[in-house]
C-alpha cells in the first residue's frame, strides 16, 4: 500500500504532500521577507555613515562585525552579540583609518 505523503518524524502521522508544499513556500515567502529587511537595514545604516568621522565609522563596524561573530561563536545567545558588539566596538574605535 503506497503512502500518499510523508511521515512526520516527531509524531510518526501522515503529512499530506500539500500540507509539505504549504510549509515550503512558506518558507521562501518568509526567507525572500528576512532578506529583503536585510537590504533595507543595510541601505539605510550605508547612508547613516556619510556624515560620520572615519573613527565613528570603524568604530560603528567594528561593532556590527563583533556582534554577528560573537552570535555565530555562542549559538545566537544575547550575551555573546552584546559582547561581540562590546568588543568590536572598541577595536573598530582604535583602528586607525588613515595608512
Amino acid at each position: 500500500m503506497p503512502l500518499d505523503g510523508f511521515v512526520n518524524a516527531a509524531t510518526g502521522g501522515l503529512i499530506a504532500k500539500e500540507e509539505v508544499f504549504h510549509m515550503k513556500t512558506m518558507h521562501n515567502t518568509t526567507h525572500r521577507w528576512a532578506l529583503v529587511a536585510v537590504a533595507a537595514v543595510l541601505a539605510l545604516g550605508l547612508t547613516a555613515c556619510s556624515g560620520m568621522s572615519t573613527q565613528d565609522r570603524n568604530t560603528v563596524l567594528g561593532a556590527g562585525a563583533g556582534a554577528v561573530g560573537g552570535s555565530i561563536l555562542t549559538g545566537g545567545s544575547t550575551a555573546g552579540t552584546i559582547g561581540g558588539a562590546a568588543v568590536g566596538g572598541i577595536i573598530g574605535h582604535e583602528v586607525d583609518g588613515d595608512d
